[in-house]
């Protein structure tokens, strides 16, 4: 094995940060702002997130999106039901436009700039954390160019929607992870970009909650490159109780939200529980398109309710308006649910491969990319870098026909790497995905598209780092 002299080497690793965060960063800053800034439009949820950054918004959902909002001083303060990672990105955005001159305004631009800062340290992080030559670290750079810059990911950057901040933090928790196996100071910092990593990810909805036991068992699988024995245990017992104690006072920091029924919410989200588990049995269980009546009798629901198969908790016509609804309200729960899936095998796999293809079409139709000042119609979408999704809708009718062989092609792979530190990050990634699937499939009847697309995004990442220019055969040239 080649030699080689460790400033030299040190050097050569700064250049090459230097240049791909550079590359990186012109290309996400032309891409988000050339012609004009491209966002994704408010569905009606952007609230919290602007709730979060001290402004006041209740709007509904719109085509377009606003390149600026602002806070209306004669409103009464806020209070978001449940914290979302984006808010704090958000209220950021706000204190860099305070010294712009924007006051108490949140600027999507400056929001978006910002994003594009940290999505290019974390594309950096990766590559700098892959110890193989350049020409495969540079090949790997280009597929996460390609994936971060595609039009289904690249407009959550400058939104107030909660996926901009989970697909960063999965960036940066992957870079971390990788950074925290090389040697010498590499290993400390990678630990510090694990820890920024996971709370961004973490704590960008409540969906995203359940990657916080996949992270914390990632973090103890990959062995610190300068750290041996009770060291390595300690720092990563540090970086994970970090992590959990970071999310708990998160979490804990808004007011208790009041559920449907008027009474308080004890954990987040817990004031939508109920509207998840309604428009999972309405519209993926009793979806008037199966045995209706059977579907109610096993589910506890009279068969009375045979009317509102189909309806949402949003549909005019909704089963919370009939008089027998409040009697019943107690079977529309997460236990009720689970039971009737696990014990129709059939009917899950037909929901699960419903919502594989919604994973593979990767973008949603009513999400906007432009302010109506651009002079487009509604829900007009940019596709200036389509690649990456136009592959996948290509293989979206397959559903689960295409999207279980792509997960056992990562899976294996990170089989072949298991002694390495990528070998954990593709195994990390791999369960993220799965996990995200079956939660957003299963958890809830609406928005399929948007709601795959966390899994979407971190299974890409995997596919990517699969690469076969990194192999366990390849020498690696950084030590």
């Amino acid at each position: 094995m080649k030699l080689e002299v460790p400033g030299r080497q040190v050097g050569a690793e700064a250049r090459l940060g230097i240049g791909v965060f550079g590359t990186a960063l012109a290309l996400f800053v032309l891409r988000f702002l050339v012609p004009r800034p491209v966002a994704m439009s408010n569905n009606g949820d952007g609230g919290r997130v602007l709730c979060g950054a001290g402004i006041t918004w209740h709007g509904l959902p719109e085509p377009f999106i606003h390149l600026a909002y602002t806070a209306d001083p004669g409103a009464p303060p806020c209070r978001p039901t449940y914290l979302l990672s984006q808010s704090w990105l958000a209220d950021l955005a706000v204190r860099i436009g305070r010294l712009l001159g924007l006051h108490t305004t949140l600027s999507l631009v400056v929001l978006g700039l910002l994003s594009s800062v940290i999505a290019a340290a974390a594309v950096t992080a990766i590559v700098l954390g892959l110890p193989y030559a350049r020409r495969a670290r540079l090949a790997v750079a280009a597929g996460l160019l390609l994936v971060v810059a595609d039009s289904a990911f690249f407009g959550y950057f400058a939104a107030v929607l909660g996926e901009g901040a989970a697909f960063l933090g999965l960036l940066l928790a992957v870079g971390g992870l990788l950074l925290t196996a090389r040697e010498g100071w590499w290993s400390y910092a990678g630990m510090a970009v694990t820890l920024a990593g996971g709370v961004l990810a973490v704590n960008a909805k409540v969906q995203t909650l359940t990657i916080l036991p996949i992270l914390a068992l990632a973090v103890f699988l990959v062995r610190p490159g300068t750290l041996r024995g009770a060291k390595r245990w300690a720092a990563a017992v540090l970086v994970v109780g970090a992590l959990g104690a970071v999310t708990l006072s998160a979490q804990q920091s808004v007011e208790p939200a009041v559920a449907p029924d008027g009474t308080f919410a004890e954990r987040p989200g817990d004031d939508s529980r109920e509207i998840n588990m309604f428009n999972s049995i309405f519209l993926n269980i009793v979806d008037g398109e199966h045995d209706t009546q059977a579907d109610l009798a096993d589910l506890g629901l009279p068969p009375s309710f045979a009317q509102y198969a189909g309806n949402g908790w949003w549909h005019p016509h909704p089963a919370t308006m009939d008089p027998l609804y409040p009697r019943y309200r107690g079977q529309l729960s997460r236990r009720n649910v689970v039971t009737y899936f696990a014990t129709h095998p059939g009917r899950t796999l037909e929901v699960l491969d419903r919502a594989a293809t919604d994973q593979l079409t990767a973008r949603p139709d009513y999400l906007g990319s432009f302010d109506q000042e651009a002079g487009f119609p509604p829900h007009a979408q940019e596709h200036r870098v389509p690649v990456v999704s136009w592959l996948t809708g290509l293989i979206a009718p397959l559903g689960l026909f295409a999207l279980v062989p792509i997960w056992l092609f990562v899976l294996v792979r990170a089989w072949f790497q298991r002694r390495t530190a990528l070998g954990v990050v593709l195994a990390f990634l791999f369960a993220v995905s799965v996990t995200q699937f079956g939660t957003a499939a299963l958890g809830d009847g609406i928005e399929g598209v948007k709601h795959q697309s966390v899994a979407l995004f971190t299974i890409l990442l995997a596919l990517v780092l699969c690469s076969p220019s990194l192999n366990s055969r390849q020498q690696p040239t950084v030590p």
